[in-house]
């Protein structure tokens, strides 16, 4: 049975365990939250720890590879100018837009309610204040970066990362793999650690979603579907967005557009993969008159680190968090929160969907200061928001291939 599946089936379990003995008066119903927190509170300790250097070993070793990448020629230094300032832009929608759906359609007020009790936190966390302008943007910069991993002050550590590994890449070859293959080799224990907790994730989600089912009640469901429809929405608004960019940028109408991406969306949505998607994308970009060479070049490259949905439903994701805890979030750490989003999604390509979520989304949580005890419960559900992720990043590695492959007007 699939990973995903069992997590959703311990998630349901769960829930349905806490609020039956809820609904029934059970008696032992305190001893029983007593002994799920620890065990739920201990296997997302587990995931945490795993977060730091699985993100700074794949940051370096990312911008390293990209490196590699862009002196290949074909457009291949391009389309990586055009992921990076896509993935800003996808993530500066989502940190304008969600915030304002959030506050015409918010959260179930007792649902939140329910579920702050749930994880030991009855009413709203305060408002988050930013130093002074001067304090804050030295704070970008870790005197100690060994500290700033220790405390999970993720923006410096992030800046540090991207510094480091742009330093990587200017010193001479030999040295460069070298330190590659380091951070290459960290980043794959890590992961073997990270699919050591997550093989035991049914029990961890079981354990969290019987506290919140029995603090919570049926409550909890309602929240977990209004997320659902959110996270969705931002998927899919993110495909649609592609059509009037590939218009303006490629000068392709929508209407052709759209024929040349239906099949790969098509298996997009019915795969969940970007890769078994890419035989369609490769036959849309020739229809679109793209060439093969430029095709064959770009679209491997942008299936590989081009995610266009992930960094705005991730940073929807720790928006959503905020919103559920009642946190009001400064402008500036939204704005910093946008560039984390950017830069982790770029870095951490080719992992699994639950690897993916956590190592992707935990750092903005981080960098926002939101809990994290919820992202369990919505990594149960993922399948359903990753499939509009997924036709929303091939609908943009067509558009970005299209971009790239224009061909200029003829005098």
């Amino acid at each position: 049975m699939p990973l995903t599946l069992r997590v959703l089936l311990g998630l349901v379990a769960g829930l349905a365990l806490g609020v039956v003995l809820r609904a029934t008066g059970f008696s032992g119903l305190d001893r029983l939250v007593a002994v799920a927190d620890p065990i739920g509170g201990l296997w997302l300790d587990a995931l945490r720890m795993t977060i730091v250097p699985l993100v700074f070993s794949l940051i370096v070793t990312g911008m390293v590879s990209a490196r590699g990448a862009a002196s290949r020629g074909g457009g291949a230094a391009r389309a990586l100018g055009l992921f990076a300032v896509l993935l800003l832009a996808a993530a500066t929608v989502s940190a304008l837009v969600v915030p304002l759906v959030l506050q015409a359609w918010p959260v179930p007020a007792e649902a939140a309610k329910g579920l702050r009790e749930a994880i030991g936190s009855a009413g709203p966390a305060p408002s988050a204040h930013l130093p002074p302008p001067g304090d804050w943007i030295r704070s970008f910069i870790p005197t100690n970066p060994v500290k700033a991993a220790a405390d999970g002050a993720m923006a410096p550590l992030v800046i540090f990362a991207v510094l480091f590994a742009l330093a990587a890449c200017r010193i001479p070859e030999e040295g460069r793999s070298r330190l590659a293959g380091l951070f290459e080799a960290l980043g794959q224990a890590m992961l073997v650690l990270v699919g050591w907790v997550l093989s035991v994730a049914p029990v961890g989600v079981f354990a969290l979603a019987v506290s919140v089912g029995a603090r919570a009640g049926l409550g909890a469901a309602g929240v977990v579907g209004h997320y659902l429809v959110i996270l969705s929405g931002v998927s899919i608004t993110m495909t649609l967005l592609q059509y009037p960019l590939a218009a303006v940028a490629a000068k392709v109408a929508p209407w052709r557009f759209a024929r040349a991406a239906a099949t790969a969306q098509v298996t997009a949505f019915s795969t969940q993969s970007s890769i078994a998607s890419l035989p369609a994308m490769l036959r849309g970009a020739v229809s679109l008159g793209v060439s093969n060479a430029t095709a064959d070049v770009v679209l491997p490259l942008a299936v590989s680190l081009f995610r266009i949905s992930s960094p705005p439903a991730n940073l929807a994701v720790a928006l959503y968090i905020a919103s559920v805890y009642g946190i009001s979030l400064a402008p500036g750490q939204v704005a910093v929160a946008v560039v984390v989003a950017a830069v982790v999604s770029l870095a951490a390509v080719g992992l699994p969907g639950q690897t993916t979520f956590f190592t992707t989304i935990v750092p903005i949580c981080l960098t926002l200061g939101v809990p994290l005890d919820l992202l369990p419960i919505f990594l149960a559900v993922e399948t359903v928001p990753d499939i509009f992720r997924t036709v929303g990043n091939v609908t943009a590695d067509l558009a970005v291939t299209a971009i790239v492959g224009r061909r200029p007007a003829q005098p």
